[in-house]
């Protein structure tokens, strides 16, 4: 399907190798086109940010659909390790034609709801017609597909990214429910008063002025610049690289305590304050743009609203409809069964094969029944912990799981060398070139090196690889879980709206009599996707659930 600019769309049926199987038809509406097709197994079209929205818009449901731009960045990647190269139609059909790609549009800036005039896709090249670059683009896509190292996996990614897109829409259409009232009150318990002129609320200025006053009378000292504080300490003849919690907490002096405490209402102020509230939340939702599949591992971010680092304070917040209840439902122990399923080690197969604690159950094969022990030695080893006890717990660990502990070596060694990674799905990772300091668990700042030549960039890179294959290899199974709890949903012709989603939590919003059967449905769907993704494997993927009416109850 592609559209033609003037609310219409063309379309044709497709063959499985992605030629067209019969005439090509234009219909006068998007919706109508799509509303009269109920028979259509899957949708293939550009990009579904863009055309899902006003479907979802005008009450329009779609059960499956294939993302061209979102499978371009997927392929890229897997081919030829360019991660993060242009996605777009127009860029792909460049691609296919060897002729110069065009960048992607810049992002678009935060808002609360879509502009007037908002900018276009990419243009095609003047005398192409987008139809027929969408059926070229399309077909090259699935010939590529077939020449992936595993492509049974890569068709599933490419099926599974194109479900987190329907998701994403559907979130951000349905909104979390939000208490506006119950938002400002913390607030104003927290921060006390607000003063006119953008001045800091009254709380804030207190710990300011206290902060200020440690350091001795007649000094000012602005607690939210860095350099300012650092300079204060230098003064007092206390040396800081930064402004850090866990480095100020090492310091016995009077200004520590309320600088703590004004740095954690600052970023309550800055992230989820009044503003926050006026921008973000209207008749009574929360509405993220949610971007899935956004970071190089394949999790979400957002643009803009801060939806995956709701404060726990402001939880108090999010709070189900009358007669509506929450089900909250975070993944136990995703990467460490992950790892088990990846890497087919058969007896950590064997200890995540119960829907029990993990770490417990590994503890009471080893470690002493120490189930910390347990829990620090097997993070360790998937995110390249070198030091402390996870070092010396790591030998022990190799021993009883040897399968497990070299496949993240492997990947580790890998990176150290240059090398790509994949998930089991097939995303793949950037290259050195393109891994930044942050993604490959670099010092941050001034601290970060310039390049990959030393050994400690290295060993940096190899850290960030290690953790790739198994983080990754989570998100992958975490889009075909809500695929399948989205589907299992809409078949049971539920009432229920998925509202919210993160790397290993999800929570519903549905009907209080809903309830039961939303808590079996996501238990369903994290098994369904641990067989899809990994095949048969004794491994389980249990979620704790808890159905509230208040989202900081589930804490």
């Amino acid at each position: 399907m592609a559209e033609t600019g003037d609310g219409g769309v063309r379309l044709c049926p497709l063959t499985q190798d992605g030629r067209p199987a019969g005439p090509v038809v234009c219909e006068p509406s998007l919706t109508e086109a799509v509303r009269s097709r109920p028979e259509v197994a899957r949708w293939v079209w550009r990009s579904t940010a863009e055309i899902y929205r006003r479907l979802l818009a005008a009450g329009v449901r779609v059960e499956r659909c294939y993302d061209v731009e979102a499978a371009e960045a997927l392929l890229i990647g897997h081919e030829e390790g360019q991660s993060g190269q242009p996605r777009s139609l127009a860029a792909a059909w460049a691609r296919l034609h060897g002729l110069p790609v065009p960048q992607d549009a810049p992002a678009r800036a935060a808002e609360t709801q879509p502009s007037l005039f908002e900018p276009g896709p990419v243009p095609l090249p003047p005398g192409t017609d987008e139809f027929t670059a969408l059926l070229e683009v399309y077909a090259g896509q699935v010939a590529r597909t077939a020449k992936a190292e595993h492509p049974e996996r890569m068709r599933l990614l490419l099926a599974s990214e194109s479900a987190g897109m329907l998701v994403a829409a559907e979130m951000a259409r349905t909104g979390v429910p939000w208490r506006a009232d119950v938002h400002r009150e913390v607030l104003d318990e927290l921060l006390g008063e607000r003063y006119p002129g953008g001045l800091e609320p009254r709380r804030m200025a207190e710990l300011a002025d206290e902060v200020s006053r440690a350091f001795g009378e007649g000094i000012r000292v602005r607690p939210d610049l860095p350099h300012d504080i650092i300079r204060a300490f230098a003064r007092a003849g206390i040396a800081l690289t930064s402004t850090r919690k866990w480095e100020l907490q090492q310091i016995d002096h009077p200004a520590v305590a309320p600088l703590l405490a004004y740095k954690s209402l600052y970023r309550l102020y800055t992230a989820h304050g009044w503003s926050w509230l006026q921008q973000w939340v209207h008749e009574g939702r929360f509405r993220a743009e949610y971007l899935p599949g956004s970071t190089v591992s394949g999790r979400w971010t957002t643009n803009g609203g801060g939806a995956l680092q709701i404060p726990k304070v402001i939880r108090q917040a999010v709070r189900a409809d009358p007669g509506w209840r929450l089900v909250v439902a975070d993944a136990d122990q995703m990467e460490p069964r992950v790892l088990a399923a990846v890497s087919r080690d058969r007896g950590l197969m064997e200890v995540a094969g119960s829907g029990r604690d993990l770490y417990a159950d590994l503890a009471a094969r080893a470690f002493g029944g120490d189930r910390d022990q347990a829990k620090l030695a097997l993070l360790g080893a998937i995110y390249g912990q070198t030091s402390g006890d996870a070092l010396k717990h790591m030998a022990d660990l190799r021993r009883r799981y040897p399968a497990a502990v070299a496949y993240v070596d492997d990947a580790a060694r890998a990176g150290e060398e240059g090398r790509l990674v994949r998930t089991w799905m097939g995303r793949t990772c950037p290259p050195a070139s393109m891994t930044t300091p942050d993604e490959a668990g670099l010092p941050q700042e001034d601290e970060a090196p310039t390049g990959y030549g030393s050994s400690s960039a290295a060993r940096a890179r190899g850290r960030f690889t290690r953790n790739f294959v198994v983080q990754g290899s989570a998100a992958d199974w975490a889009l075909l879980m809500l695929a399948a709890l989205r589907q299992s949903m809409a078949r049971a012709r539920l009432r229920a709206e998925l509202v919210f989603f993160q790397h290993d939590e999800v929570i519903v919003h549905c009907p209080a009599e809903e309830a039961g059967t939303v808590s079996e449905a996501i238990a369903t769907a994290a098994d369904s996707a641990g067989r899809i993704a990994f095949g048969p494997t004794p491994v389980r993927f249990p979620f704790t659930t808890a159905v509230v009416e208040c989202y900081a109850e589930a804490k």
